[in-house]
């Protein structure tokens, strides 16, 4: 099935420039600089409740739990911009993406395929930790003679008691089926990637985009991580997925610093002809930076994203020349996964019918 690739000069090209926002959540300048671009025709950026909703019930809810940590998948708009926030968080606050000036606003990672893509959520339902500031000043008290004040105080003199708070969002992925992006602007990967022939040389499979992953730093763990991997598979299981496509980062902008695991790549998990696809020539950048015999495995193993690894690990393939990506300040390879080679240990791990970490 052909990728039907964005209108350079239609509402993909606007996205990637300013992030679509409704001018009705943000009052104010906001509201009058969002409006600026409707005349644009912005694209909206976030899917419908009742595509969430019809989405979302094809899979068990929630998808899973391990401990207070809850995964599902969005099913109101306000969950994908609970999703945008903290992708807001991580990529620009924490790393070196570049906001533009309606996600400055927002204060929300979005673009245009968030709308018609499906988004996996975690969710923390842990305890809200007191204010630190407040459990010092009451651990400070122990010890004098506070008499009275325990009747009039709601609280316990010592350790700060925990807060019953609404569950947080600390990590999410983005999925995007073949036939939603047929529909709408193509693969977010084609812009980066030139995925069409791929995609044509097999068509009677189901491909499916995997984006936007990312996990608040107090939450990347095996827990966390795991709970993602277990929504994906539950997701390809639900939607007889084939293959899995997506663009994952290193971060730098500087090919040159990371020679190592880019040829590493290059070298040991090139994509066979049957999957292969390349970065589109006018963004090109050549991986093949090191002899094969110079790389040090385990070195190059380091080096690499944990996210990147794990794809590795379960049997991924990796496409030819990487594309630097200024806005987020990293550096792209595109990673082909057919469900075919899937490494089966991980099956067995997660379950045929997706049911390791079944609610």
């Amino acid at each position: 099935m052909a990728i039907v690739r964005a209108n350079p000069t239609g509402p993909a090209a606007l996205v990637r420039r300013f992030r679509s926002h409704h001018s009705a959540e943000r009052p104010g300048a906001a509201a009058k600089l969002i409006a600026s671009f409707r005349g644009a025709a912005a694209p909206e950026s976030t899917p419908s409740r009742a595509q969430l909703e019809a989405s979302a019930a094809r899979l068990p809810k929630p998808l899973g739990r391990i401990g207070a940590l809850e995964l599902r998948l969005a099913e109101r708009p306000k969950d994908v911009k609970r999703a945008q926030r903290l992708r807001y968080e991580v990529f620009y606050k924490e790393m070196a993406a570049v906001a533009d000036p309606l996600a400055k606003l927002a204060r929300r990672d979005m673009d245009a395929y968030d709308a018609v893509c499906d988004h996996l959520l975690v969710l923390d339902h842990g305890p809200k930790p007191a204010h630190p500031v407040a459990g010092k000043l009451l651990a400070g008290l122990q010890g004098l003679d506070l008499k009275g004040f325990e009747a009039k105080a709601p609280f316990a003199i010592g350790a700060a008691a925990p807060k019953p708070k609404k569950p947080r969002v600390v990590g999410t992925y983005r999925l995007l089926r073949q036939e939603q992006a047929d529909r709408a602007f193509g693969f977010y990967t084609a812009g980066e990637f030139d995925i069409a022939p791929l995609v044509a040389r097999h068509p009677g499979l189901s491909f499916l985009e995997l984006g936007r992953s990312c996990v608040l730093k107090p939450f990347r763990d095996k827990r966390t991580v795991e709970l993602l991997w277990h929504g994906v598979w539950s997701y390809v299981v639900a939607h007889d997925v084939d293959v899995m496509i997506g663009c994952a980062s290193l971060e730098g902008v500087d090919p040159e610093r990371m020679a190592l695991p880019l040829s590493y790549l290059h070298h040991f998990h090139r994509a066979p002809a049957e999957w292969a696809a390349a970065a589109l020539p006018g963004r090109r950048t050549d991986m093949n930076l090191m002899p094969k015999e110079a790389i040090d495995l385990k070195a190059a193993l380091k080096a690499l994203p944990p996210l990147i690894k794990g794809y590795l690990r379960l049997g991924a393939f990796v496409g030819d020349g990487a594309v630097i990506d200024r806005q987020f300040g990293t550096t792209d390879v595109l990673i082909v996964l057919p469900r075919a080679v899937i490494n089966p240990r991980y099956v067995a791990y997660y379950g045929a019918d997706a049911s390791r970490h079944a609610a």
